[in-house]
């Protein structure tokens, strides 16, 4: 009798592992996708420059690719790719961050002074409204919520000078992460080829998958940074143009807001209407033309620019979305953001390509 059970659980698991893994290649490409998890899980700390480079050479590859298409050669596209590169690196370490970083010390500087203002302006809500709301309650709500804002405030200005051990993870990832992305690109041909030999010569199934996903995460992560460059300028010509406080940080913001579908642009909001309300007020019109012309640029992104951008992106469901960038995100923080639909295109076309029992075209 025991036996025979035992031999009825082993044909069900039997059945079941067939099910999931019809072929050698499937058995393949997961034991590829596994090993690729596992490596970049356990080995992000210690490896994240060479994962970052990978991604960037990556994203650079495009750009060569599309040199390389109008007659340039391999060596002068990529020469010309990794200097636009650079370009951008230095524009972004030593304009736009000491802007952003400066601005946001002023932010952190005028809290209590926005506090006291915002203060002055609840305070009034126990005249208003006696039967709801007593003023002690408010008293008390604002001197916790002071306390915290203060001291969130002071942890963001000793941030960096706290941490020296970030500091010199800093300088080794601006050494290393261009220097490797430059031999990422120069020689492509020569770490595929390494790379390859590794791989079963029946490699089907894989070399399809990762033709669907090279396809759809290249047109999404290279529309990604189109959409937050054109964003970000977009919002600060507004911004300056109409004299906002604050002008470079909140466009970064606006920019990197839409890395978060659908949560960024409603936690960037926040930020705006609060510098536009304790900067003009509400009595003139300068809070409304401020709010008509943020309205006009979430419009523009969402009926414009996300449809020219990703017109052949993948179309994943709201849910999946959301559930990406909470998994991802809680693996690998702003990478893991960042890349949460990528890697939800990569398992969408893992189990859109899945071979399955019965289709013929899968049968080995």
């Amino acid at each position: 009798m025991l036996n025979q059970d035992k031999s009825t659980n082993f044909r069900f698991m039997s059945t079941a592992l067939r099910h999931v893994l019809p072929n050698n290649q499937a058995v393949s490409l997961a034991i590829l996708l596994i090993v690729i998890f596992m490596l970049i899980y356990f080995l992000s700390d210690l490896l994240m420059p060479v994962f970052a480079s990978i991604v960037i050479a990556y994203l650079l590859e495009g750009l060569a690719g599309n040199a390389e298409k109008r007659g340039l050669p391999r060596l002068l596209a990529v020469y010309l790719v990794f200097s636009v590169f650079l370009a951008c690196l230095i524009f972004l370490l030593f304009y736009l961050m000491p802007i952003v970083s400066q601005q946001s010390v002023e932010l952190v500087q005028h809290i209590p002074e926005i506090i006291n203002h915002a203060q002055n302006g609840i305070m009034r809500l126990p005249d208003m409204y006696p039967k709801f709301i007593s003023e002690n309650k408010i008293q008390q709500i604002m001197n916790a919520l002071q306390k915290e804002l203060l001291t969130y405030g002071q942890s963001v200005l000793s941030l960096s000078a706290a941490s020296v051990l970030g500091l010199v993870s800093a300088l080794v990832y601006l050494f290393l992460v261009p220097m490797m992305v430059f031999f990422f690109l120069k020689d492509k041909s020569v770490f595929i080829a390494w790379f390859l030999q590794f791989m079963p010569r029946d490699r089907h199934l894989t070399v399809r998958v990762w033709t669907e996903v090279d396809t759809q995460i290249g047109n999404y992560v290279r529309g990604k940074f189109s959409e937050v460059f054109i964003l970000w300028l977009m919002s600060y010509a507004t911004f300056a143009t109409m004299g906002l406080n604050y002008a470079m940080l909140l466009s970064v913001l606006m920019g990197l807001s839409v890395i978060i579908p659908y949560i960024g642009a409603t936690l960037v909001t926040f930020p705006v209407l609060i510098v536009t309300y304790f900067q003009w007020g509400l009595v003139g019109d300068d809070f409304m033309y401020m709010l008509v012309a943020y309205t006009i640029i979430q419009a523009i992104d969402g009926v414009v620019l996300v449809p020219f951008l990703f017109s052949e992106a993948v179309n994943l469901h709201p849910v999946a979305i959301i559930i990406a960038i909470l998994f991802f995100g809680g693996l690998w923080g702003f990478w893991g953001v960042f890349l949460a639909i990528p890697l939800a295109t990569v398992v969408k076309a893992v189990l859109t390509a899945w071979p399955r029992i019965g289709d013929p075209e899968h049968i080995i």
